[in-house]
């Protein structure tokens, strides 16, 4: 008998398997279908039954799952929803993307998201995402996921006898600083040098790629670190961990007298406003329709209003060599539990009364959980919390896992705060 994986296990599941979106989406899927959830198409006929579990892949990038009650007659069943994304900074790679510089292959690459830029280089790189090749119709294009099996490329650091201030700091050009090094030519040109190894490593032919969206991703792995193995250094815990929590959460979950909803959106980091995006229509009208596949058409803006959203994103820890950008009476800290992330400005969506139905969770369950609020003086981040209420005016918070070198290459975290936020979002569930 297999012996269940804890958290941590499954979250470097994820972290090794979602180098990009799509592939993030595909291996939360396939946890979900293991666990029971029925795949169903956001374009076809549904039929759900009392008591089903159900997953949507919605552009192969974006993915729904949700749970029915038993009993469809009951009065108001509560609708809770969570949400994360699935989208992380990188590096994309541009259309006709080769570039020869003397005997170097290069690829013409855009940065996507805030990424830290200095932190990209020097590390084996790889490529992954989707191809869509030549179908058997103009609108039927096939969508292939891709993944490169080996160390294709690196962006390395110009020497320090070239460039002896170095160390006082360097601003990083997008464009020019910032292409990687894929091999090496003869010198002759030789165009399409990459799209013909995409080609070859697709078996199809080259003038049957007809676009792709491809992620350059650093393909260390995950590792523990500590001594105790207390942290986790690795590649996009921004926002995979979140993902992987979610999944976790609504699978374990026994509810019967209510809905549960998890959406893992793309295209966070770059502002959510997209068609699987949380700045879309999409939350809602997912929602309305499950609503009225279950016979709950009359009811079901009324339920709506009355559920509750939680927004789930990493939020920042205290740095130890840094510790005066921390607000002067919040600082939290890696391993003391998941933060609830509150802004007056609503860059996260601060409610006091849905704060306080997750304070009393966590206490009443013995969850660790710490606040997390900007220095007044400094401008922070958002996620998709408040962009998605807008939208969908329910009770919303915005929670997450407290990190360390958030938007790097490679970032760090407690492990312990994985399990504590599975546990909140098992018990919003429940």
């Amino acid at each position: 008998m297999n012996q269940k994986k804890t958290e941590t296990e499954l979250l470097f599941d994820l972290l090794e398997k979602g180098i990009s979106p799509a592939h993030a989406v595909s291996a939360c899927e396939e946890r979900l279908v293991e666990a029971g959830f029925e795949q169903i198409s956001y374009g076809a006929k549904w039929n759900l039954m009392p008591g089903g579990r159900y997953v949507v892949n919605h552009h192969d990038t974006t993915l729904f799952a949700f749970t029915v009650p038993e009993h469809w007659g009951m009065a108001q069943p509560a609708v809770r929803i969570a949400a994360a994304h699935t989208d992380f900074p990188c590096l994309r790679i541009k259309p006709s993307c080769d570039i020869q510089t003397n005997v170097y292959a290069q690829v013409n690459v855009e940065v996507y998201g805030g990424a830290i830029l200095n932190t990209w280089l020097d590390r084996p790189l790889g490529v992954a995402g989707r191809v869509a090749v030549r179908g058997e119709d103009a609108f039927h294009p096939q969508v292939r996921r891709f993944q490169s099996e080996k160390n294709l490329m690196t962006i390395p650091n110009l020497a320090i006898h070239m460039n002896r201030e170095v160390n006082k700091g360097v601003e990083l050009n997008r464009q020019t600083d910032l292409l990687p090094i894929c091999g090496l030519t003869d010198g002759a040109q030789n165009a399409d040098y990459f799209l013909n190894f995409l080609a070859k490593e697709l078996e199809v032919e080259k003038q049957d790629i007809l676009d792709f969206e491809l992620t350059v991703y650093n393909k260390e792995k995950p590792q523990y670190v500590g001594l105790a193995d207390e942290l986790i250094s690795a590649s996009r815990l921004d926002n995979l961990n979140s993902c992987s929590a979610l999944v976790s959460a609504i699978i374990d979950s026994q509810r019967t007298d209510g809905m549960n909803v998890i959406a893992l959106f793309d295209h966070e980091e770059i502002g959510s406003h997209s068609k699987q995006g949380a700045g879309s229509i999409l939350l809602h009208d997912m929602l309305i329709r499950i609503l009225t596949e279950c016979g709950l058409c009359e009811e079901a803006q009324q339920m709506l209003y009355n559920g509750m959203f939680l927004s789930v994103d990493v939020a920042h820890g205290l740095h130890p060599n840094f510790a005066g950008k921390m607000d002067l009476t919040n600082k939290p800290v890696l391993g003391k539990g998941f933060c609830i992330k509150e802004a007056c400005s609503q860059s996260y969506a601060t409610d006091c009364e849905a704060i306080a139905v997750i304070q009393q969770l966590c206490e009443d369950n013995h969850i660790p959980y710490q606040k997390f609020v900007n220095r007044s003086d400094l401008v922070g981040g958002g996620t998709l919390g408040s962009i998605a209420s807008a939208l969908l005016p329910v009770k919303t918070v915005d929670i997450g896992i407290p990190l360390l070198a958030m938007h790097s290459a490679r970032e760090l975290m407690a492990a312990s705060d994985q399990q504590a936020l599975k546990d909140l979002t098992e018990k919003f569930f429940s």
